[in-house]
C-alpha cells in the first residue's frame, strides 16, 4: 500500500507534463502555419513598371538578331505548375544533398536555344538552377561560411510553357 503514493503521483507528473508538451506542440505548429511574405515581393504595379522596361531591350536584340516563332513572337515568361516546382525542389535538395551541398535557393537564368535547326532555335528561355553551400566540417563556433552559389552538378530545371502569346506583357 506503501507503494501506490508514488505511483499516483508519478501519472498525475507524467499527466502534467503530456498536457504541457501537447500544448507546447500545437502553439508551435500554429506558428509554422503562420504565412510570411517573402524578401522581395513587389507590387503588381512595380512589376508592369519592370516589363514595360525590358520591351526596349528586348525588342532590339529580338527584332534585329532572331527570328520569330510562328505562334507569336520570343518568349516574354515561363511558367512551371505548383507541383513541379515542388517536385523540382525536392529533387534538387536531393542531389544537392547527393553532391555534398546544402540547397538553400533557386536561381532563374534567361537563355536562348542554339541556332541549330528547329522550331525552337533563337528563341528565348528560362530555367532554374539550385544554389547552395558545400558541406563542410567547420571545427570553429565563428569559421567563415562559403557563399552561396550554383550547385556544379545539379541539374536545372527548363522547359516551362511560354506566355499566350509569347510575347505577351505582363500581366497575362
Amino acid at each position: 500500500m506503501k507503494k501506490i503514493g508514488p505511483l499516483v503521483l508519478g501519472v498525475i507528473i507524467g499527466a502534467l507534463a503530456m498536457y504541457f508538451y501537447c500544448n507546447q506542440t500545437q502553439s508551435e505548429m500554429a506558428k509554422a502555419q503562420d504565412i510570411v511574405k517573402p524578401k522581395g515581393v513587389i507590387t503588381p504595379k512595380e512589376a508592369k513598371t519592370l516589363d514595360q522596361a525590358y520591351n526596349l531591350k528586348h525588342s532590339i536584340i529580338n527584332d534585329s538578331l532572331f527570328k520569330k516563332s510562328a505562334d507569336g513572337g520570343d518568349n516574354r515568361s515561363s511558367w512551371w505548375s505548383i507541383e513541379d516546382i515542388k517536385d523540382y525542389i525536392k529533387y534538387a535538395d536531393k542531389q544537392a544533398g547527393e553532391l555534398g551541398y546544402t540547397m538553400d535557393g533557386l536561381r532563374v537564368y534567361l537563355g536562348s536555344y542554339p541556332a541549330t535547326p528547329g522550331e525552337m532555335a533563337g528563341l528565348t528561355t528560362m530555367f532554374i538552377v539550385p544554389t547552395g553551400k558545400k558541406n563542410t566540417s567547420q571545427g570553429a563556433v565563428f569559421a567563415l561560411q562559403p557563399m552561396s552559389g550554383d550547385i556544379p552538378g545539379g541539374d536545372p530545371l527548363n522547359i516551362g510553357q511560354s506566355g499566350q502569346p509569347p510575347g505577351a506583357n505582363y500581366p497575362q
